[in-house]
């Protein structure tokens, strides 16, 4: 026998979701520049040289680094202790990182990993892992360790010590010091060439100075070159041709020819110059004057200065971050279903479906949805507006349990991430049944004759033989 079920089809509309691509913000080129009395860094858009608002960081800044992702810079505040960590898409300063006394140069690892800082009291470098932001133990260096430069692999840094006149290099992987290097008298600054063989370390001398490079592959340190007097900063141009060094004491920038070791014509800057970073293009370098409150910018294919750009009160470092595209993460969403009136719900009545979004500022839409046996859900009427953080919908629900769910959609996907609420099991009594009808009762016979119940009963007894009843 052949059964045929009648099989109700209900038309199911698909519910697409809104996929979320977060906006890309291109940060422009900058420079950012540590004001040590004024407590705050500078940063300079590169393509106008025009100085943007101040931003606060610890006391006294001396050095910068930027990650290089160009996220975050790191400040070194030696009157705080302190390290500062800068989110360079909102320009915030973050919460300060513990790191050593009297924190002063510092370095990232190309990977991004790690920071090293300089603790000009105490002798020692902090290492800093930068994805949390935490403080490792101490490396023992020299005498009044001044900057640290690292190695394009990321396998040494180089660290100077003032007054031991030597450098110090420590294994990345490790984070042992080796055997020190020596140099000249005071030595500061350091900078690697780009392909990794020769480190040019400032010999800080009044009246005079050098630069002495060292062949890091064996870590022998070569003649030392001229400078002005008193040299400090030092940058290496991007294709390694030429170093830069900073003379402090004679307010001008001596440019090196690496190939020979060569110091060229001096290029006047401001008074008191000491930090200096090269463009990554290698077109410009730009000097802080400490003494002057103001930044030099070097035209590098000229070697002429151009006008001083204002910053705050003593700038001594600098640091360069090319133009960068960040990603702009939408804001989180949150949806909340409620039912009106409660589960269970009789029969027949008109329940409303509202749908709260968090926060109340996101615009867009929400759809309404029911889930079905077969894992595809029924949309319940069409998307509804989001006012004042709010939609909602009415409708006569089904007898029965039903998992319903409210997905949220924005106006602006670049703003808001969509969400979807929790299922909401939400109940519809049945209604009542009525009871099947009484059957009918049979109409009384009638027509028989006068006493024919009483003559009946009276023929029955008399069959059995017992006394008629009477009252």
């Amino acid at each position: 026998m052949l059964v045929f079920v009648a099989v109700a089809v209900v038309e199911l509309a698909p519910l697409s979701f809104l996929s979320t691509t977060a906006s890309a913000a291109v940060l422009p080129a900058s420079a950012y520049v540590t004001n040590a009395n004024s407590d705050t860094v500078t940063p300079i858009t590169l393509a106008t040289n025009a100085p943007g608002a101040a931003i606060p960081v610890g006391k006294s800044p001396e050095q910068i680094a930027i990650t290089p992702d160009g996220t975050t810079a790191y400040v070194t505040n030696q009157g705080s202790d302190t390290v500062t960590p800068i989110t360079l898409a909102t320009n915030a300063p973050g919460v300060p990182i513990p790191a050593g006394r009297e924190p002063d140069g510092i370095a990232i690892t190309p990977d991004g990993t790690t920071a090293y800082v300089t603790n000009y009291v105490g002798d020692t470098v902090t290492p800093i892992t930068l994805a949390t932001n935490t403080a490792g133990a101490p490396i023992p260096v020299g005498k009044l360790p001044v900057r640290v430069a690292i190695t394009p692999d990321g396998s040494t840094a180089y660290v100077t010590n003032a007054t031991s006149g030597t450098v110090t290099p420590i294994v990345v992987d490790t984070k042992n010091p080796g055997a020190a290097i020596p140099v000249g008298t005071s030595p500061v600054g350091i900078a690697v060439t780009p392909n990794g063989s020769t480190a040019y370390v400032t010999n800080f001398v009044p009246g005079s100075g050098t630069v002495t490079p060292i062949t890091l592959a064996t870590g022998a340190p070569g003649r030392p070159i001229a400078a002005g007097s008193d040299p400090f900063g030092i940058a290496i141009s991007p294709d390694g041709s030429t170093a830069y060094v900073t003379n402090a004491d004679s307010a001008t920038v001596t440019p090196i020819n690496l190939a020979t070791n060569s110091p060229g014509a001096p290029i006047p800057v401001g008074n008191n110059p000491v930090g200096i970073a090269i463009t990554p293009d290698g077109s410009t370098a730009y000097v802080t004057n400490a003494d002057s409150g103001t930044v030099t910018p070097i035209n590098l294919a000229t070697n002429t200065p151009g006008a001083p750009i204002p910053v705050g009160a003593f700038p001594v470092g600098v640091a360069i971050t090319a133009a960068t595209s960040t990603v702009a993460h939408p804001a989180s969403t949150s949806t909340q279903l409620s039912v009106d009136p409660p589960s269970p719900a009789a029969a027949g009545t008109t329940e409303t479906l509202t749908a709260m979004i968090t926060p109340t500022t996101a615009a867009g839409s929400v759809q309404f949805t029911e889930a079905t046996p077969i894992g595809f859900p029924i949309l319940i009427g069409s998307p509804v507006a989001v006012t004042n953080g709010s939609a909602s919908v009415t409708r006569t629900l089904a007898p029965g349990t039903h998992s319903l769910t409210a997905v949220f959609t924005p106006a602006d996907s670049a703003a808001f991430g969509s969400s979807t609420s929790d299922a909401l099991s939400y109940v519809v009594s049945a209604p009542p049944k009525t009871p099947p009808p009484s059957p009918p009762i049979p109409p009384v016979v009638s027509g028989l004759p006068p006493g024919f119940f009483q003559q009946l009963i009276s023929w029955l007894l008399g069959q059995l033989q017992l006394p008629f009843p009477t009252r």
